[in-house]
């Protein structure tokens, strides 16, 4: 139905966020815990999603969804924001993101930001 790679720095959030798509039908084919691993696996796997945080080490949600968009100016992308983070989201969007659900993640939400970029 979809394969996503999950980007969030945070173990648990990874693990949340696969939860809810795999029992909704989508393949979880990566997992990243920073930017610079989500440019990596992105090139190698060629998910149809990713689902990016936006405050991660190493290097940001922002900057890897521009270098994700250099390497493939069709990605889809939607990144997660904790509370507070509008104006990061703003940029995000500004740099092609696709949408952005907020933590903490509620099921309904985020299946529905995924089905409305990759259907």
């Amino acid at each position: 139905m979809g394969k996503i790679l999950v980007v969030d720095d945070a173990a648990f959030m990874r693990m949340m966020i696969k939860d809810i798509l795999t029992k909704n039908g989508y393949e979880v084919v990566g997992e990243a815990a920073d930017g610079q691993q989500a440019v990596e696996q992105y090139s190698e796997l060629k998910p149809d999603l990713v689902t990016m945080d936006i405050t991660m080490p190493e290097m940001d949600g922002i900057t890897a969804l521009k270098k994700i968009k250099e390497i493939d100016p069709e990605a889809k992308v939607v990144m997660c924001s904790a509370m507070g983070q509008q104006a990061m989201v703003i940029d995000a969007i500004q740099a092609g993101a696709k949408d952005f659900i907020v933590k903490p993640f509620q099921a309904d939400r985020v299946l529905e930001a995924i089905k409305k970029v990759i259907g």
